[in-house]
């Protein structure tokens, strides 16, 4: 692979990036700052650059999003359909408003009783070929944001698709948390 002569501005910015960059390894040693022409003087770039942002996290490692954080033998019991709905919501034949208050009605109920996990039957999404504006999984499409924006976002800690036991493509498990005492 060839590579283009860096310009006197490239040179003097990948410079400033080199003298900021930390290694992963400290032990290793760090490969010298190329000079982009002998003899010449490298001018400063015109604009102030602000100083390296260091990760706090390692790498390779995701941040914890909500909703993602059942463990292995969880999502396991789930994939099989070996957990079994404590209750389950219907959002068939509802407009988006009232699937709406019904979904959260529906997680008022399942909360208040001490569910683990409720059943949320949407209907199946729509079908890759089908011609948009499409009105078929409307609800479905809505559910992630109802969820994410709900007065009871911080009690659901997972929502995964249903086992075909359960209704498959047409339902989700939501995974409530449990308080602790």
């Amino acid at each position: 692979m060839t590579r283009r002569p860096l310009s006197p501005e490239e040179a003097a910015l990948w410079a400033r990036v080199m003298a900021s960059a930390r290694p992963i390894d400290p032990r290793r040693p760090v490969a010298a700052p190329v000079d982009p022409a002998p003899g010449k003087s490298v001018p400063k770039p015109a604009v102030a650059l602000p100083p390296a942002v260091i990760p706090t996290r390692r790498i390779g490692i995701p941040p914890k999003l909500p909703g993602t954080t059942l463990d292995r033998s969880w999502d396991r019991k789930l994939a099989r359909g070996l957990v079994a709905p404590e209750s389950m919501v219907d959002l068939h034949g509802h407009t988006l408003a009232s699937a709406h208050s019904n979904l959260d009605a529906g997680l008022d109920r399942a909360i208040a009783r001490g569910d683990r996990v409720l059943l949320l039957v949407t209907g199946k999404p729509p079908r890759p070929e089908a011609e948009r504006p499409y009105a078929r999984g409307a609800i479905r499409a809505a559910v992630g944001d109802w969820l994410a924006g709900s007065r009871h976002a911080d009690r659901i800690a997972a929502v995964r698709g249903a086992h075909p036991r359960h209704g498959g493509a047409g339902a989700l498990y939501i995974v409530l948390r449990r308080l602790r005492d």
